[in-house]
Order: C-alpha cells, then sequence, then structure tokens
C-alpha cells in the first residue's frame, strides 16, 4: 500500500527523573515545552508502556507539532528509571548552539562518527548533533535512527507495506521518509537480534483518519503485528484521537494517528511550560520529604 499525506510526529522516551529531562531538553538542547499532561492511569494504547499508573506526557520540541518533529517525554510515577536496549540509535539535530549550552554548563559532550558530536540525554538516549548554526526556517530535527536485525526484512515492512520512500541505501543502512520537510527515518542493521528492554520508544505518525482503515486492513493482510487495534483515545479537555499501534518485524513500535483530531489536539499550550514546573516542584518536594 501506499500511505499518503504521512507527516512524521514524534518520538516517545520514558524518563525515570523528570527534573533532569527537563534540565536537558530545554536547557541544553534548546527545546520548548508545548503541552504536558497528566492522566490518572495506564494509556488503552499503552502510551506510557505497559505500566496502569498514574503517568504524565510533556510534548517538547523546536517548535509546534503541526510543522516540526517533536519529542513526547512519557513519566510513570514511582519508576525511577529503565533498562536501556540496543533499539534506539539515536537522533540527529542540527544545532551548534546546543553544543555551546553543553559545554557551558559541563554537560558531557562525546565524540562520535564523522566529527558528530554525541550528547546523552538523562536515561541514555543519544543525540547527535551537526555543529552547525541551528536552522530558523526548517526543523533542527533531521531524523531518528533505529536499529535493524535485518535489513532486508525492515525494507519490505517500512517500503514495501507502508510505502515509506527510499531516500538512500547502503549495505547496513537505509534511508526512509513518508515526505519533504520532514524527519526522516533511518536503519542500521547492528548485526544480531534487536533489544527493547524496557526503554523501548515509538514513533508517530498522522494520516488522514479514512486512511486508518486502510492501514490496518493492510497489515491483518500482511499478516503483520498489531499491537492495538484501531481505538479512540481521550485527553481530558481536549480533542479525542483515533490511532492505531503496529509493530514492525524488530518489534519497534509504531503509532498512527488520524491527522484532523490530532491537529486540534497537539495545539500547543500556553500554560505548559508552566505546568510542567509545577509538577517538577512537586516532585522535588516528595524526594525531600521521603
Amino acid at each position: 500500500m501506499v500511505i499518503k499525506n504521512a507527516r512524521a510526529l514524534h518520538f516517545v522516551f520514558k524518563i525515570g527523573d523528570r527534573t533532569l529531562s527537563a534540565k536537558f531538553y530545554r536547557e541544553i538542547l534548546g527545546m520548548k515545552t508545548l503541552r504536558h499532561e497528566e492522566f490518572k492511569e495506564g494509556c488503552a494504547a499503552a502510551c506510557n508502556g505497559p505500566y496502569d499508573n498514574r503517568w504524565s506526557k510533556t510534548m517538547i520540541g523546536y517548535g509546534p507539532e503541526d510543522s516540526h518533529f517533536v519529542l513526547e517525554l512519557t513519566y510513570n510515577y514511582n519508576v525511577n528509571s529503565y533498562v536501556l536496549g540496543n533499539d534506539f540509535q539515536g537522533i540527529t539535530i542540527r544545532s551548534k548552539e546546543a553544543l555551546q549550552r553543553a559545554k557551558a554548563t559541563d554537560w558531557k559532550v562525546e565524540s562520535g562518527n564523522n566529527g558528530v558530536n554525541v550528547l546523552v540525554a538523562p536515561g541514555g538516549y543519544k543525540f547527535f548533533v551537526v555543529d552547525e548554526s541551528q536552522p530558523s526556517d526548517t526543523d533542527p530535527v533531521e531524523k531518528v535512527t533505529l536499529a535493524s536485525s535485518n535489513l532486508s526484512n525492515t525494507i519490505k515492512y517500512w517500503n514495501g507495506i507502508l510505502g515509506m520512500k527510499i531516500l538512500s541505501q547502503q549495505d547496513k543502512s537505509v534511508l526512509l521518509s513518508f515526505g519533504d520537510n520532514q524527519a526522516k527515518l533511518e536503519f542500521k542493521d547492528i548485526g544480531g537480534p534487536v533489544e527493547r528492554e524496557t526503554s523501548y520508544g515509538r514513533i508517530a505518525f498522522s494520516v488522514p483518519e479514512e486512511e486508518l482503515k486502510a492501514i490496518d486492513e493492510a497489515i491483518k493482510k500482511a499478516d503483520q503485528k498489531i499491537l492495538t487495534p484501531l481505538i479512540t483515545l481521550d485527553t481530558p479537555g481536549k480533542a479525542s484521537v483515533t490511532v492505531i499501534i503496529l509493530a514492525d518485524p524488530d518489534g519497534h513500535e509504531i503509532c498512527f494517528v488520524g491527522d484532523e483530531q490530532f491537529r486540534k489536539l497537539s495545539e500547543v499550550d500556553p500554560e505548559g511550560d508552566k505546568m510542567l514546573n509545577r509538577y517538577i516542584e512537586k516532585d522535588e518536594k516528595r524526594k525531600t520529604e521521603a
């Protein structure tokens, strides 16, 4: 099938330390809090992982979700850390400013391949930072890189079934995208099993809502895995959205959400930063009282 009008939205990270994570993403990478939401119980589509408890979601990025690829930071109360697997390889951003802020605050800057610097977020998530001025007219987030145990199977799934366009391909890697001017998805063959562990994330895309059923049918026809069948999720006081959650051959989780309602849900909340700070203050207060 060929998915039309798909839009890369965000990648989901689980965070165990909300205070330190907020510092890294806001003060080092220079991202902005777009919205913050608190939930009393687990998500019906396992948005926060396999946890049936109170949790929060913070959307953070360089600009509105309508035009930027952002990050979803999920925080499960009383879960302080996660085991890092080899499934998530890194996110590439273009921002010498982030490197300057890291050096000014003594946040470790590691050396990566081809002269690209590496910043490691709390939890062990890697960000490959290109030492060039952060663009103002395009999204600084360039691509998400995930591991593949078998590049041929990965390409058959993402290109052959989902219809993602191959932009370039080498012996051990492939770069894909659903469209121009949006974050790309890269897979690297790691020569062994992909181990997701408890820190595993999820990548999300939006499509016109009418295409969700076609995705459901195509995945069933190809005998591929559906983790959560078509379901409508509610966010208190905001728009409800319809989603389907898939898993590729290596278990990477993929969320497709109806674009029309998601655009309403993802509107920037001018109080998002204040709300996040409020709950961080509560976190710190609990720590001192413990």
